[in-house]
């Protein structure tokens, strides 16, 4: 007893905190806790507010405080709230981190792939949204270069620098298989190349009067023949057929359609639009490619 007021031996402040003799000590050593006496023996006593603190630092400690940080709180330099934001913007990011690690693992699980493509995986998917943005920006800047876009190739060159500002705080696998994917995509030098030839064949006449329509046009009539099964190269395919193209199109301009046609028509063009939907959380378009290659044949055909 000290002016009446009852101190506390470390083993005591153990056995009513709950943490270990050696804790005590050693924050104490650290100077978070100084005691507030000592016995004859030597031994350090401390007042009821130093075993206040001892609870306080512990419940600090368990939310995962530094020891920095608590001295801060100790001295008043800081508020727990103050501490408490801080460090709930550090366990964000860590949980954030934490559900990509899962979703990339969870991809690499799934795909089964070789060492280096777990490697590229990894890599891919911790690309910082600055440095998958400067991805594809090169990709368009390097497609498109020498090109002089009109106005609508400008917009859909735009759209196609369209990435999320962030994966999102808990990808998909799915997610994580689309930036792999479209990364693969727009490192493809066969890839641009098409796309090249696809901002040159956009110039051409033909496509102006009759592009935009021809697909909305394939989707509602090819598809249905397709699921009628209905043969491109048949008396019906035709009747289908002249309700996609006009029937009295000039052959000259039917043969320059199906030229354009053939050139922008790409499995890998439609796979890169349903990439980029992918990572922006939206749902994919209808596929087209299937009706478009219905038409195709059937113009092959009927000439």
């Amino acid at each position: 007893m000290t002016d009446g007021t009852e101190l506390y031996t470390v083993g005591q402040i153990a056995r009513r905190t709950g943490l270990s003799v050696h804790t005590i000590r050693f924050w104490s050593d650290s100077g978070l806790i100084t005691p507030t006496d000592r016995s004859a023996g030597g031994y350090r006593l401390y007042d009821a507010a130093a075993v206040a603190r001892f609870d306080l630092v512990r419940a600090l400690r368990e939310l995962g405080i530094g020891l920095e940080a608590v001295r801060r709180i100790l001295a008043r330099q800081a508020t727990v709230a103050e501490v408490a934001e801080v460090h709930a913007q550090a366990l964000d990011a860590e949980i954030k981190a934490l559900k990509l690690r899962r979703a990339v693992l969870r991809t690499i699980a799934r795909r089964g792939g070789t060492t280096e493509e777990t490697t590229m995986t990894h890599r891919l998917a911790h690309l910082s949204a600055a440095q998958r943005q400067q991805v594809i920006d090169e990709f368009v800047e390097n497609t498109f270069s020498g090109i002089a876009l009109d106005d609508d190739a400008e917009v859909v060159a735009e759209w196609m620098r369209e990435l999320p500002g962030e994966l999102p705080d808990d990808p998909a696998p799915g997610q994580v298989d689309a930036w792999i994917e479209l990364t693969d995509l727009v490192t493809d030098e066969d890839f641009r190349q098409r796309l090249r030839r696809i901002a040159l064949a956009g110039a051409s006449s033909v496509a102006s009067r009759y592009g935009l329509e021809l697909r909305s046009l394939a989707l509602r009539h090819a598809d249905r023949a397709r699921a009628e099964s209905i043969a491109p190269d048949s008396a019906e395919g035709r009747s289908i057929l002249d309700q996609i193209v006009e029937p009295g199109l000039p052959g000259v301009e039917r043969d320059e359609l199906r030229r354009w046609l053939e050139t922008v028509a790409d499995a890998r063009v439609e796979r890169y639009w349903e990439l980029i939907a992918v990572l922006n959380g939206r749902e994919p378009a209808p596929p087209a490619m299937p009706a478009l290659s219905w038409l195709l044949a059937a113009m092959r055909a009927h000439g």
